[in-house]
């Protein structure tokens, strides 16, 4: 255990210093949900009126879904980083040297961690500046992040996973699109579910994206529900262990094909 936690400290600081020589890939992952909350914040800000909402501030209910939806779009980019080891060769010897692949699969759901918390704590941070307010204060921003740190390691499980078995670029980017916009318009990241179609409504109630915006949305209200987080907190915790596990069997498959 001793050496596999030493193994994942090097490769996750092998990660984090690739990115600090890249850090405009961190903003260009940013891009997006600026505009998205910016510009769907002021263009829908009057939907806040309707019944369904109770009112308030727009901006108040669209900025935790928005944090969620950051952290899940660029998880879903986690693999390509294992597709471009493969094709420079790294993955190989990698594969082929004592590292253990729980490792492997730590380091790489450790790095998308940490960088999903720098990226929700300035998409929070663009909220408030754009007015939103929080009456759940720190409390509810640690749960926030929480939300966003486990929704990241479920998607960037299954990025990885799936880089691993179709070893291309193209098809992973493939997949990742076909499975955000869905996953984020069958939520209540913009909309209360009151105002949904029931359809809609009856999926998201199975959208991982949905338990991490309720719960994210919940604990920044003044009188949070804490049993309704905890247990959407914990239906995220049970899925990213199950897509570490998937994405270790995965290296286990690659390995064999090699």
């Amino acid at each position: 255990m001793t050496l596999a936690l030493t193994h994942a400290r090097m490769l996750t600081g092998r990660s984090l210093r690739t990115l600090s020589r890249q850090p405009a890939y961190l903003l260009f992952t940013l891009v997006q949900p600026m505009v998205w909350l910016l510009l769907f914040g002021q263009l829908f800000r009057s939907i806040a009126q309707l019944p369904g909402f109770g009112g308030g501030n727009y901006l108040d209910y669209l900025t935790p879904g928005v944090v969620v939806m950051t952290a899940m779009m660029s998880a879903g980019w986690s693999g390509t980083s294992i597709v471009q080891d493969m094709e420079r060769g790294v993955m190989d010897r990698t594969l082929t040297s004592p590292i253990r692949r729980w490792a492997l699969v730590s380091a790489g759901l450790t790095h998308q961690g940490l960088v999903t918390v720098v990226q929700s704590l300035i998409m929070f941070a663009t909220g408030l500046l754009a007015g939103a307010r929080y009456p759940g204060g720190g409390p509810g921003l640690l749960i926030v992040l929480a939300c966003a740190v486990l929704i990241a390691l479920i998607f960037a499980g299954l990025s990885n996973a799936i880089a691993l078995v179709v070893h291309q670029q193209e098809a992973l980017i493939a997949v990742s699109q076909f499975l955000v916009l869905p996953l984020a318009f069958l939520s209540s990241i913009m909309i209360a579910p009151e105002l949904m179609p029931a359809w809609v409504a009856t999926a998201a109630r199975y959208n991982p994206v949905d338990w991490a915006a309720v719960a994210s949305r919940e604990a920044l209200t003044a009188n949070p529900d804490w049993s309704l987080i905890a247990g959407r907190v914990a239906l995220l915790a049970a899925l990213a262990v199950v897509m570490a596990w998937l994405a270790a069997r995965a290296y286990r498959v690659h390995q064999r094909s090699l």
